[in-house]
């Protein structure tokens, strides 16, 4: 009974250490896959790399822009109140951020019409959401982009497997057409991989920069309705 459970404990074993072995010999680092997608994976890394760049910047510049003095429109209200005009530019003037830009340029065109006043504002806002924007677009393209060379790069992998097995004759082996289908694979994955993230990041950046509008809307109110209130 002894010598039978022993016998049964190492075919046991045996099978699991051979199974460890085959799986051991199927494994295949992520560097690997990418070496066997071919050229066409250098576009896509490319176009990771660009992401990635445009995401960090923009995020930074965009969380730059949205922060402002919580006391800046109060101490511009109190100027005008005043009557310190001058006080009110050199205020602006030395606060780096769109909100200060647009006010600056509403302070610039006091005495003119309001309808003047509103349209000078509005010009500067447009060009400070601009530049927030900026390079957003090309985000957009690799989002779409790269999935689309990643399929591109499959098409052509199954183009030459098959052409490959078309070379072998009567010489066809599974593992000729399993080889190149699931290399042909790996550029698909990347370019889903990197569009997905891609499209993640536009859309991050989007919502930020809707929340930054909205703040210099909300400025833009305060600051008409300031001139609009009735002289004492």
């Amino acid at each position: 009974m002894n010598n039978l459970f022993m016998l049964l404990q190492i075919n046991l074993n045996d099978s699991i250490n051979t199974t460890v072995a085959e799986a051991g010999e199927l494994k295949l680092s992520y560097w690997e896959l990418a070496i066997k997608g071919g050229w066409i994976m250098i576009p896509i890394a490319i176009l990771s790399v660009i992401a990635v760049y445009i995401f960090v910047d923009r995020y930074f510049a965009i969380k730059r822009a949205s922060q402002t003095d919580i006391n800046f429109m109060n101490k511009i209200k109190d100027y005008i109140h005043d009557d310190k005009i001058d006080s009110a530019l050199a205020l602006c003037q030395s606060t780096n951020s769109p909100v200060a830009r647009m006010i600056e340029k509403g302070l610039q065109r006091i005495g003119r019409p309001l309808n003047d006043i509103n349209v000078a504002i509005e010009n500067i806002g447009n060009l400070e959401v601009s530049k927030l924007e900026k390079s957003l677009p090309m985000l957009a393209t690799v989002s779409g982009a790269a999935p689309m060379i990643g399929f591109l790069g499959t098409v052509m992998g199954m183009i030459r497997a098959f052409y490959d097995m078309a070379n072998a004759g009567n010489n066809i082996d599974v593992s000729l057409l399993s080889n190149g289908i699931y290399t042909a694979m790996v550029t698909t994955v990347a370019g889903l991989m990197v569009g997905i993230l891609a499209y993640l990041a536009y859309n991050i950046l989007v919502a930020k920069v809707e929340k930054v509008v909205f703040q210099l809307e909300a400025n833009t109110t305060e600051f008409m309705d300031l001139l609009n209130e009735p002289v004492e």
